[in-house]
This record gives structure tokens, C-alpha cells and sequence, in this order.
């Protein structure tokens, strides 16, 4: 290190206002769109009623213990993933990127789904899509062309009505993160939030008035006590709590990195972890409660309308809303909440990529943001805003999420508690300021528990894949954008932590504890 930048003013990090801010932010970071399309079907199959005991449990075990593990990394190391870890020890720099790149990921196809329902808020008060919802989507409006089945090939020729509905919400996004911290990010969240509970308050309300909502709720609730028997529903239940609490990609490092340093971050983290999974219940209720309406106005059963993901968002609930009665209001409630969401927790995900950047090579902020957000963004609009779109979302999204987040926690939790033996530090980290103490329980579960579930998770799902390929895609679609997006995550992040810091950087620049700390060589 020079001696002028040894010796230079620390340079005090951005962060919220208080703890209210990083609560909102939170909380809208892990609110998203999986809370409403995935948890419900998740629940119905998976021993409905009875499914929330195993949840119950993994949260309290599994999502709230990992939790507490980003904030402690993100608070007590003052940085963005790679920064973070790169203080923690030397030779961790290389987890904290891998997470940057699975983020990088998400965010290419997570600002499709946003526009697809900014879009179906508007398409809701016509009913654009008429007495056909699946044919409208798939063949009308994303103009799909099956793009990887049966040795069709992948186009990227724009779709008009879904590329510039995406250009809008990406400019929307990069404007956000390039104001910073609290003009940007904080205000997005102390506005989006309330709205969005607001109304999704008012949808669940809305939902339990219809014919057939008690049909809904009862397949829903009604348990399978059975079903606790089964080593499936655990993993299920384990699984959803991982994926619902933005935790193991570098969000909750990122945002941990921004609060002052005498802030209580397990008790911020009990409020998160509670207010998500109440979310996730909430909408269980006004989904079943549709759906319930559906399947009486068809005369079938609630099983023949149950689905999740893109299914239940854009072909099951337009169906629901052309036969509802106030069908606009049904549809502008839910697809409004679907984007708000939306839009929360992709602020937060590239948040992580230019906060990344901006830590290690010094530029500001706005830089950053053209320079990462804007790579992303080209890329998403390529790739998901062209007649192959939904393929390559669909891949990408299955590796991203299911392997890479997963892959990333593991070696987090495995590498900070048996190979650096930092558990101690992050622990005294929390229970400094914090109002809810943690011990050898915590430790326990973060060196013992979480590595079992998240291995048991990871060599399941690339088992899998493995063994059966993904979906009805063809061999070199699943291995060039899933196996091969994997691998230039990899790469990217072994080249990036191979880069020196820069002078300028935060490495350099800013103090960890804003006091003299003692600093590894770089």
C-alpha cells in the first residue's frame, strides 16, 4: 500500500439515515415476486396446513441464523460482497464475486418479468388478452417462438411490445441506484413498501368476497399430517425459506455495509425475517382465494387451476380477472403489487453489481452504475426482449437461482466457519449493539446445520440436472446459458479478484471501523 494512501482520511461510507430505512429496504429486497407466485403452490403441495410447521421451523433455524450471518459480514467488514470478504481474509474475495455475478444474472431476466406486469397492469382494464390468457401471452405478446425445443434454434429478433416496456423499466432502475443510497434506494422502498401492502391488503380483502374463496383456502389449509413424514416437504420447506429472505447472493451484505455503526442488526433482522414471511401468508390467502373462484366458476377442482410461477401470474390470475366481477381493479391490485415488488427487490440485486464495482475500482457511483447496470442492461434487453426470451429466462433462472445462490451461501458458511474461524468476530459483531444476542446455538446452525441443508439442496437440484437436463430445452440450450452461465460467473470472478484494488478503492479509502484497524497486505 502507498504511503499517501495509508496515510490518506478515511472516507466514510454512504449509508441510511437509521433503522427504519434499512428495515424498509430490507423488507422490500425480500418481498418479490417469489412471495406471491412460489410459497402458495409450494404450501398446497406440500402438505398444506401442516407445511407451515417445517417452514415455521426452517425460518427459525435456517432463514432468520443465515440472516443474521450476511448482516454480521456486511456490518462488521463495512463492504459489498467482494469487499466484505476480501477483509474477512484474504483469499475470499473470490466468494463475494461469484455472488456479484449470480446477481448480475437475476437482474438480466428478473426487469423482464417487471415490465411483462407493468404491462398486464395496463392490459387489466381492457382485458387485453380476451378468452385466450395462455394463447395471448405466449404467442400475442412475448410472440414466442419455442426457442430451444425439439432442435428449434434461439432468435434474439426484438419484440417491440416487450422491449421498450423493458428499456423503460431498466432507465427507471439505473436512475434509482445512480441518486444513491438514501435519495435512491431508501426512497424507493419508503414509498413502494407501504403501497405495496397497501394494496395487496385490499387484493387479499377483495379475493375472500369472492364464490368459491373458502373452496381455495380450504384446499390450502386443510393438512396432510402425513406429508411431515417426508424428507421432500423439509427440503421444500428449507428451500423456500432460502430463496424468500434474500440471502446467500450478497443483498443483505450489500445493505448491512450501509448501516451506522452502532445499529442493532439482529433485532432489524427478527423484524425482516417476520414481516417476509407474513408477506408470503398473506398472499397464500388472497391467491387460494382466487384461485378457489376459478376452479367453482369452471367446475373443476382447485388441483386442475393450481400452478405457480409465470403460469399463475399470467395466464391463471388474467383468467381469474376476465371472470371476476370489478375485473380491473382485481387485475390493476394484482399485477400493480407484482410490479412494485418487482421493482424493490431488482433495485436490490444490482444494488449488490454497483456497489461491487464502485468499491473496487473507486469510480463514483454514477460511473458504476452506467458502467455494471448499463452491461446488464443491454444484455437484458438482447437476450429476454427478443422472440427466445421466455427460453433463456427460464434456463437462466433455474441455474441462477437453484445452483449458483445455493452454491454461493455454502461456500460463505462453510469457508467462514472452517476454513477462516470467524465465527467469534462475527458474533461479538451482532451482539455488540444488538438487541436480540447470539451464541453456540447460532454457531451451531451457521457451521453445522445450514452446510447440511445447503449441500443436501445443491447436489439434489445439479444431481438433476444432471441425470434428466432441465425442462423439454435442448442439451446445448441448457449447457450454453445454464452450465455455461455458471461458468463464466466462475471465470469473471476468478479474473475480477485476481485485479489489484486500486488506489482510490474502498479497500484503500475506507475504514472498515472507522478508527485504525489493522489491514492484511493487498
Amino acid at each position: 500500500m502507498s504511503e499517501s494512501a495509508a496515510t490518506s482520511k478515511p472516507r466514510l461510507r454512504e449509508s441510511f439515515s437509521g433503522r427504519t430505512a434499512f428495515i424498509l429496504v430490507a423488507i422490500g429486497s425480500a418481498v418479490g415476486l417469489g412471495n406471491i407466485w412460489r410459497f402458495p403452490y409450494i404450501t398446497y403441495e406440500n402438505g398444506g396446513g401442516a407445511f407451515l410447521i417445517p417452514y415455521l421451523i426452517a425460518l427459525l433455524t435456517a432463514g432468520l441464523p443465515i440472516l443474521f450471518f450476511d448482516y454480521a459480514v456486511g456490518h462488521k467488514f463495512r463492504g459489498s460482497p467482494p469487499l466484505a470478504f476480501k477483509r474477512m481474509h484474504r483469499s475470499a474475495e473470490l466468494v463475494g464475486w461469484f455472488q456479484v455475478g449470480i446477481c448480475f444474472l437475476i437482474a438480466i431476466y428478473y426487469a423482464a418479468i417487471v415490465a411483462w406486469a407493468a404491462m398486464y397492469t395496463w392490459f387489466s382494464l381492457t382485458q387485453a388478452w380476451g378468452d385466450d390468457a395462455e394463447g395471448f401471452f405466449f404467442a400475442e405478446f412475448l410472440q414466442y417462438d419455442g426457442g430451444g425445443t425439439e432442435g428449434s434454434g434461439i432468435s434474439v429478433d426484438f419484440v417491440a411490445q416487450v422491449g421498450w416496456p423493458l428499456i423503460a423499466v431498466w432507465i427507471l432502475i439505473l436512475i434509482a441506484l445512480a441518486t444513491g443510497v438514501r435519495k435512491g434506494l431508501t426512497a424507493v422502498s419508503m414509498w413502494g413498501l407501504p403501497l405495496l401492502f397497501l394494496m395487496f391488503a385490499i387484493l387479499v380483502g377483495y379475493s375472500l368476497t369472492l364464490d368459491g374463496a373458502i373452496t381455495g383456502l380450504n384446499e390450502l389449509f386443510t393438512p396432510d399430517w402425513g406429508a411431515l413424514t417426508s424428507a421432500t416437504v423439509w427440503i421444500q420447506a428449507y428451500g423456500q425459506i432460502f430463496f424468500s429472505v434474500s440471502v446467500g447472493f450478497g443483498i443483505m451484505i450489500t445493505y448491512a455495509s450501509y448501516l451506522k455503526r452502532k445499529s442493532n442488526a439482529t433485532g432489524s433482522g427478527l423484524v425482516v425475517g417476520f414481516a417476509n414471511s407474513s408477506f408470503e401468508l398473506l398472499a397464500a390467502i388472497g391467491v387460494f382465494s382466487a384461485l378457489g373462484f376459478l376452479a367453482v366458476a369452471a367446475n373443476t377442482a382447485v388441483d386442475e387451476v393450481a400452478t405457480s410461477g409465470l403460469g399463475l401470474a399470467f395466464v391463471a390470475f388474467p383468467t381469474i380477472i376476465s371472470q371476476a366481477p370489478a375485473s380491473a381493479l382485481l387485475g390493476v391490485l394484482f399485477f400493480g403489487s407484482l410490479t412494485i415488488a418487482g421493482i424493490t427487490s431488482l433495485i436490490s440485486i444490482l444494488e449488490v453489481v454497483v456497489s461491487s464495482v464502485k468499491d473496487k475500482t473507486g469510480w463514483s457511483r454514477p460511473v458504476s452504475v452506467a458502467v455494471a447496470g448499463g452491461s446488464a442492461a443491454i444484455l437484458s434487453v438482447v437476450l429476454i426482449g427478443g422472440v427466445s426470451g421466455v427460453t433463456i429466462l427460464d434456463v437462466v433462472d433455474a441455474f441462477s437461482n437453484n445452483v449458483g445462490i445455493v452454491l454461493g451461501a455454502f461456500s460463505a458458511v462453510l469457508l467462514a466457519t472452517w476454513v477462516y474461524r470467524k465465527l467469534d468476530v462475527l458474533a461479538a459483531a451482532l451482539n455488540a449493539y444488538g438487541s436480540f444476542k447470539v451464541g453456540p446455538i447460532w454457531k451451531g446452525l451457521i457451521g453445522v446445520v445450514l452446510p447440511v441443508v445447503l449441500g443436501v439442496l445443491l447436489v439434489m437440484d445439479i444431481r438433476d440436472k444432471i441425470t434428466n437436463g432441465y425442462g423439454d430445452f435442448d442439451t446445448w440450450v441448457v449447457a450454453t446459458f445454464g452450465w455455461g452461465s455458471l461458468a463464466l460467473v466462475v471465470v469473471a470472478a476468478i479474473g475480477l479478484s485476481l485485479m489489484p484494488w486500486r488506489s482510490n478503492s474502498a479497500m484503500h479509502m475506507e475504514s472498515p471501523d472507522h478508527e485504525q484497524v489493522e489491514r492484511e497486505k493487498i
